[in-house]
């Protein structure tokens, strides 16, 4: 008989961590977790599924105009947001108990409250100590706001979904894709949009043209896109929240909104104690496997800081499963993983961007279009797409996929498969496109506009 209460236990009921206790459960470990939130995680809670369920509401008073141009007369139109996060909120508590009933047919016992170590196999579970031959942590990652006064009256993704009221003037403050989603958002619905960045583009990291016709779509559809502006600080007036800025001018607005940046949520785990290897800023290091320096500790998720997405938790809290208890050895590769920001207009990318490929592949050949979609031609909307293809020159293969428009995610996961699949140039050219799609421009690019 196991000295240890559990064969597996998982800290974090995210996605990540529920497929790993599934999973494993299924190969027959006695599995335990704990959550101190509701069972489901960033993603399904506060993050990816409520997050798109706000996009699709905000966009349709541009889909209300356009039909305007398609003969159809829509009449008086009226939001209500307290609806909107209603309906949101049924749709969240429905997930939630899937993801409970998830565990509970799979074997799992879950503990509603937050774990932290007391030993390497010993755990703090509420007001109880639960022994685990191996341990997972799974527990994501959390907003990360910079210490400035008057940050106590500003609001993260965290708190967005669940606002009383939909503020009539917001300031995002923020580059990245949560930044970009949530000014959509709020553009859409009717708030007046002030989105604050430092840099001199939007969306870092992206390929610069992506980042070059987000910020100019933003613009056009209303947005006021502050480039180069740091807040310093931010005051309480009876008007609302006064923001000092650091060219010395000042912005009043009714809510503020930070999306600086998510950090792994690690605080009062202990980790440290027990000697867990955790780089500055909180990440826990692991190798292919998700095995930290205990070896019977393993981290999967937004915790290790590899690739934060839901998708990639996913499989890393399978493979882990499938190695450790199912026999299979699974290592994660976290090559070519596709990504989408749900901005307006979205974005949709897998692979290396062009400043990118020029640093790991030297030559390349670039392929780039940009056009009026077919649906503009009528609503009479002033909003390209932008379709890139990037070549690495010498083996033809292409390593990487950029396109911002109507469906961008949606066609991006299907080429996906061919960008993981290693496949050339000359694959894409000999594929007949669907006409008369956007998609099809990916597959009738002949001529490189730049090497």
């Amino acid at each position: 008989m196991s000295k240890f209460d559990f064969d597996l236990f998982v800290l974090g009921a995210g996605s990540g961590g529920v497929r790993a206790a599934r999973i494993a459960a299924t190969y027959g470990a006695r599995v335990g977790i704990c959550e101190d939130s509701r069972v489901g995680g960033t993603c399904v809670i506060r993050g990816c599924v409520p997050k798109k369920l706000l996009v699709y509401a905000s966009h349709f008073a541009e889909d209300f105009e356009d039909a305007h141009g398609f003969g159809w007369d829509v009449g008086t139109l009226r939001f209500n947001w307290p609806d909107l996060i209603r309906a949101k909120d049924r749709e969240i508590d429905r997930l939630n108990q899937v993801y409970l009933s998830l565990l509970a047919d799979s074997g799992v016992t879950l503990y509603p409250q937050r774990g932290s170590f007391i030993d390497p196999h010993r755990l703090q579970v509420g007001d109880e100590t639960i022994s685990a031959e191996r341990i997972l942590i799974a527990t994501g990652g959390r907003p990360w706001v910079p210490d400035i006064p008057g940050i106590e009256h500003v609001i993260t993704s965290d708190e967005a979904f669940d606002l009383p009221v939909l503020p009539q003037r917001v300031a995002i403050i923020g580059g990245g894709f949560i930044a970009c989603e949530f000014a959509g958002i709020f553009n859409g619905l009717g708030s007046e949009v002030f989105h604050l960045y430092r840099g001199d583009a939007v969306l870092r990291g992206f390929d610069h043209d992506v980042r070059r016709v987000v910020g100019a779509e933003m613009q056009k559809k209303g947005v006021q896109l502050m480039l180069e502006t740091v807040v310093e600080g931010i005051r309480k007036t009876e008007q609302g929240l006064e923001l000092s800025l650091r060219d010395g001018g000042t912005l009043e607005v009714d809510q503020v909104m930070y999306a600086t940046g998510r950090v792994p949520n690690v605080r009062g785990l202990k980790l440290a104690d027990i000697g867990l290897n955790v780089r500055p800023g909180g990440r826990v290091v692991v190798n292919e496997l998700s095995q930290t320096n205990l070896d019977h500790i393993y981290a999967v998720g937004d915790v290790t800081s590899r690739v934060n997405l839901t998708p990639v938790a996913i499989h890393e809290g399978h493979a882990f499963a499938d190695t450790v208890y199912g026999g299979v050895r699974r290592p994660v590769n976290h090559e070519f993983v596709p990504s989408a920001v749900f901005s307006q207009p979205p974005v949709g990318t897998v692979g290396f961007s062009e400043e990118d490929a020029r640093i790991h592949h030297g030559t390349i050949d670039v392929y780039r279009s940009e056009f009026t979609p077919m649906k503009n031609t009528l609503s009479g909307r002033d909003e390209k797409t932008l379709m890139k293809l990037i070549v690495d020159h010498e083996s033809q293969k292409v390593i990487g996929i950029h396109i911002v428009g109507g469906d961008a995610p949606e066609i991006v996961q299907g080429f996906a498969i061919a960008v993981k699949s290693g496949l050339t140039k000359d694959r894409f050219d000999c594929t007949i496109g669907i006409h008369p799609t956007a998609a099809e421009e990916l597959v009738t690019m002949r001529s490189p506009v730049q090497g």
